[in-house]
């Protein structure tokens, strides 16, 4: 293999710049439409296997939680494997487990197949955002991780569009058939269109190394900041859209399970804002634009605490345009702080990503089952506050 040279990298405006692009595009694409298809189901799935809303949740809960975990060893795996190779192997898996996720009928094994689920998907996002930290030169490295993040806000908000739509016409079955599909279909296309690594090196398999690399990053300031916006910023995100459908289920808004999924097209504005605030990264400045974002996302939580349809609908798109550009802003943040084993480190900044889905996303449903709507938004603006406070270290 030749030695790395800058001229080697990927650059904006060449065929190759798009046909990556595009490939991880529609991995982030898959990845979000599998793992967030049940959010719009909860309900649903709550009262056909006659479990509370909080335990409802566990069919996210689990499979974010088994990410997070397996994130560190599959992201110490690829510096071994290799990117493209185990990406797809991942969304492999992922697609066939989301097929069986159909055929069950008991609450156990559907949780099972849901966290194992989330075990195939850890070969893939912080794969993803190392091969773009390694292959992309320095000018085109924002606006790629923005296309990235782009196509995972597209794969959230086609997941629980269509998981809505296809519940109501075939039940939560069809839904998450339908949506295990789309992840087999984006599969072929990114095997055809990622190009092959050209500065990947592989290191050694060592325990010793991986731990190695892991206390590296965790001694870095930056990257621990990086790594606690994504639990903060990761955590509300989730609690908000996981709860939102039973609080507009209920009266005095009563919406149908379709309705609910079109609420989610507000995913749009999540995929400008990810590319948008990567092209204002070099103009203000990262932690400018990363503390915009959550400013955003509290304004939206205040809109979603009022009781007017109308409003709440403008809160979610303010809330995740906000979220996708702090989003955008941090990850691509990794990259360039991250000297060395990039994919450990962006196994890391995801890892703390799905804990705070996971932990945030469980444990707000005990704050809105005893406590209701408002105590739920107040405890995610708290979260929110402490994440603007803690950019200053960046």
């Amino acid at each position: 293999m030749p030695p790395a040279s800058h001229d080697t990298h990927l650059k904006r405006g060449t065929n190759a710049y798009r046909r990556a692009t595009l490939a991880l595009f529609c991995a982030g694409f898959a990845t979000f439409a599998m793992l967030y298809c049940v959010q719009p189901l909860l309900p649903l799935l709550a009262a056909h296997f006659s479990v509370s809303a909080a335990t409802s949740s566990l069919a996210l809960s689990l499979t974010t939680l088994s990410l997070a975990v397996c994130l560190l060893v599959s992201g110490g795996l690829a510096e071994s494997w290799g990117r493209k190779r185990v990406m797809a192997l991942a969304l492999m898996l992922a697609g066939t487990l989301g097929l069986a996720c159909v055929m069950v009928e008991s609450w156990s094994v559907l949780l099972v197949l849901r966290a194992l689920l989330g075990l195939a998907l850890s070969g893939l996002p912080a794969l993803a955002m190392a091969y773009v930290g390694e292959e992309f030169d320095p000018e085109s490295l924002p606006a790629a991780m923005g296309l990235y993040i782009g196509g995972t806000a597209l794969g959230g908000l086609l997941g629980r569009l269509l998981s809505g739509l296809l519940s109501d016409i075939g039940g939560w079955q069809t839904a998450l058939g339908g949506i295990a599909a789309m992840g087999l279909m984006a599969l072929v296309l990114f095997v055809w269109l990622l190009p092959p690594s050209r500065h990947f090196r592989a290191q050694p398999l060592s325990l010793q190394g991986l731990l190695a690399n892991f206390a590296l990053h965790l001694r870095n300031p930056v990257l621990r900041t990086l790594f606690l916006q994504a639990f903060l910023l990761m955590g509300g995100f989730v609690a908000l859209f996981n709860y939102i459908g039973f609080r507009l289920a209920a009266a005095p808004f009563g919406l149908s399970s379709t309705v609910i999924g079109l609420l989610f097209t507000v995913y749009l504005a999540g995929i400008v804002s990810a590319g948008w605030a990567g092209r204002l990264v070099p103009r203000l400045g990262a932690r400018t634009v990363l503390k915009g974002g959550v400013l955003l996302m509290l304004l939206g939580v205040g809109l979603c605490s009022t009781p007017w349809l109308a409003a709440i609908v403008m809160g979610l798109a303010l809330f995740t345009l906000g979220f996708f550009a702090a989003h955008a802003v941090a990850s691509g943040q990794v990259g360039v702080h991250a000297r060395e084993a990039k994919a450990q480190a962006s196994a890391l900044y995801l890892c703390a990503y799905y804990l705070g889905s996971s932990v945030v996303g469980y444990a707000a449903g005990y704050v809105w089952e005893h406590a209701g709507w408002l105590p739920l938004m107040a405890a995610l603006a708290a979260l929110f506050l402490i994440a603007i406070g803690t950019t200053k270290r960046l």
